[in-house]
């Protein structure tokens, strides 16, 4: 290390939180030369999720989901992950239990590993402590990870600082679709009145016709569809104002959606343009991309299974493919692309980074991936160096692209909120030409679908290699 560093390495950086991205982003400092205190309020303080005081619990489900790096976005991220040194996945590898063609762990196992080898470390201090409230101003570099169970006091200080509304409620949250999914042979664009409005052209949504007994039948199966019931720890929290489960709209009565979000006025059918729809289900296009939509209104609790069963019975959408099915449950994130810069400081406050859930990424792996990115964006400041973002064609980059920049903002009709995401191809830029297999042919359907994947995975291992290439790690930049 350099003497125009040492000193300034001293100087710790602080990580609230030690979940899987706290826990990241504190080995990614460490790892860097970087000095850091990790402050986990366990068991000091429990959580209704928590069992333990473990770094890195898992508290729903033991899968790491696909470890496909081929045909999956978060079977690349791990492959991304593991060249970065991910904590994480050393940890989850090394405590791998059968699952088939996903990445399972032995929970215990898995959070005993990733606390020891944290507590081993010479540069990580673990502080058993809540931080209630606002860091202290004397801590010049901080990495919030406080997940989506954020305490009271913190979430309100980071609410005061960003001038947002309440950051903790239930996020009902819609289906998005794969556009290419759609069947346009139904489906049309237009706008509601062709209204063009902010940077919009008249033909932002993409709308699917219903006749009356078409929509008579789907609003029954609302009613009787299987939901997620609450938890117990969840039932004081109250719905997020504007954003009702659209099953719980149709219980209000069999013509509640028709004059809600399925209102037809304002279209003309471009198939058939005599016949006036009885009702009409809207998507609105979710990402820079356009290779992402979402289902206007549709924010629900159904069970996923009912989800894709019911969803796929609206005309337009029998082949839909889901980048994320609807979800119900207590969560606590930002407005990220609003309040975070590029490299996650919280532009009012560029002291404070921000990692995890509470960025509104979802999903155990997307947590600990952005956690890495935070640590590493972290130490490089505390260097002195440069660290350039990943492109987004990778994995890492099409997720930090999400939350810090990918959401299209809606005037008008709908709900504007910035809403958590797993890692999905969806997120990447689309792979240009045709797609053919290896011996020169055209490939089509199944065939066709699996092809785009390898094209898209290869190109992000080769932006990967020549990302890393080019942007030495805080470690070896550190050694200098």
């Amino acid at each position: 290390m350099n003497r125009d560093n040492a000193d300034v390495a001293l100087s710790p950086v602080h990580v609230v939180g030690g979940g899987l991205a706290g826990s990241e982003a504190a080995w990614a400092l460490a790892e860097a030369g970087v000095a850091v205190t990790l402050h986990e309020m366990r068991p000091v303080r429990g959580t209704k999720a928590h069992h333990t005081d473990g770094l890195a619990e898992l508290v729903c489900s033991n899968s790491f989901r696909s470890d496909d790096a081929e045909q999956n976005a978060v079977g690349l991220l791990h492959q991304e992950m593991r060249a970065l040194g991910s904590l994480v996945m050393r940890c989850a590898d090394a405590n791998q239990v059968p699952a088939g063609g996903a990445l399972a762990v032995d929970r215990g196992g898995f959070s005993q590993a990733v606390t020891a080898a944290l507590e081993a470390h010479p540069l990580v201090t673990i502080a058993r402590e809540e931080v209630a409230g606002l860091p202290p101003a004397d801590w010049d570099s901080v990495i919030v990870a406080t997940g989506p169970l954020t305490s009271p006091a913190l979430a309100q200080a980071v609410q005061e600082i960003t001038g947002e509304g309440e950051l903790a409620f239930f996020d009902a949250i819609a289906p998005i679709v794969h556009a290419e999914t759609i069947d346009f042979s139904v489906a049309w664009r237009q706008s509601r009145y062709d209204k063009v409005g902010p940077g919009g052209t008249g033909a932002d949504y993409v709308n699917c016709p219903m006749t009356k007994e078409q929509y008579e039948a789907f609003v029954a199966g609302l009613v009787a569809g299987d939901k997620v019931s609450f938890k117990d720890w969840e039932a004081s929290t109250p719905y997020f104002d504007g954003c009702l489960p659209v099953e719980v709209m149709a219980e209000r009565g069999p013509e509640t959606l028709r004059h809600g979000p399925m209102k037809p006025i304002g279209l003309t059918n471009a198939h058939q343009p005599e016949i006036k729809p009885y009702a009409v289900v809207q998507l609105r296009q979710d990402n820079a991309l356009g290779t992402l939509f979402n289902m206007v209104g549709f924010q629900t609790k159904l069970r996923h299974a009912e989800q894709v069963r019911l969803f796929r019975t609206i005309p337009g959408l029998e082949k839909a493919e889901f980048a994320r099915l609807g979800g119900l449950h207590r969560n606590t994130y930002l407005n990220s692309p609003k309040l975070l810069d590029g490299r996650l400081r919280l532009k009012a406050e560029p002291r404070l980074r921000f990692a995890g859930q509470i960025t509104g990424c979802e999903g155990y792996v997307e947590s600990a991936a952005i956690g890495i990115l935070a640590g590493r964006f972290a130490a490089a400041e505390r260097l002195g160096r440069t660290f350039d973002v990943p492109p987004q064609t990778t994995a890492l980059g099409a997720l930090l692209g999400h939350i810090t920049g990918g959401h299209i903002g809606v005037e008008g009709e709908g709900p504007k909120s910035y809403q958590p995401m797993n890692v999905n191809f969806g997120l990447f830029p689309p792979v240009e030409g045709p797609i053919r297999a290896p011996d020169g042919s055209r490939v089509r359907g199944a065939q066709k679908a699996q092809a785009k994947k390898r094209m898209l995975t290869d190109r992000a291992r080769a932006a990967l290699a020549s990302w890393l290439g080019g942007s030495p790690s805080p470690a070896a930049q550190a050694a200098e």
